[in-house]
């Protein structure tokens, strides 16, 4: 029989932003967090934000346990302006003081062009860390905007800044 190919025509969508999202046990007290975490960041999701064109939950592996998701968000700007609202920004400020036992990991792809990623407490090398230079997220790297150098003007204020992160830093 012959296979059935198909594509897409993404000509409507010329600033599609693409991101995988993983939260990875590295303790056992980091089941509880997945747990717990999970439907926190799935639910608002569910509810179809403003740009978010499409939500997939993936797992990467059983062990240990690494979990996540793929996004689909119909430009930069919905992302960004989603990612720094509650109760996703609440989140994400509780886990970058304490990560309970887990890792977060997140790596973003622009239909224009670009990539960008973050790696919080993932201690082996995954995606492009496992083949590219890796370096603290401080300074110019600390955000996504900047990372991607994209220029303009960020929706909203990151959940947490790099002072508040690092004190006496």
């Amino acid at each position: 029989m012959t296979v059935d190919r198909r594509t897409v025509d993404l000509s409507a969508y010329p600033d599609l932003v693409v991101i995988y999202l993983g939260m990875r046990v590295n303790a056992i007290t980091g089941i509880k967090t997945v747990m717990g975490f999970g439907p926190r960041i799935s639910n608002p999701a569910g509810q179809k934000p403003e740009g978010l064109l499409l939500h997939e939950q993936l797992i990467y592996s059983i062990f240990p346990p690494h979990v996540g998701m793929r996004q689909y968000w119909r430009d930069f700007e919905s992302l960004e302006r989603w990612s720094r609202s509650e109760p996703h920004m609440l989140w994400w400020k509780e886990f970058l003081r304490n990560s309970a036992g887990t890792g977060f990991w997140h790596e973003t792809y622009f239909m224009r062009g670009g990539m960008e990623a973050i790696y919080d407490d993932i201690p082996v090398r995954i995606g492009f860390s496992a083949f590219a230079p890796v370096q603290p997220a401080r300074g110019p790297m600390f955000s996504a905007r900047t990372r991607l150098k994209t220029g303009g003007t960020e929706t909203k204020p990151t959940a947490i800044t790099e002072a508040e992160l690092y004190p006496g830093q």
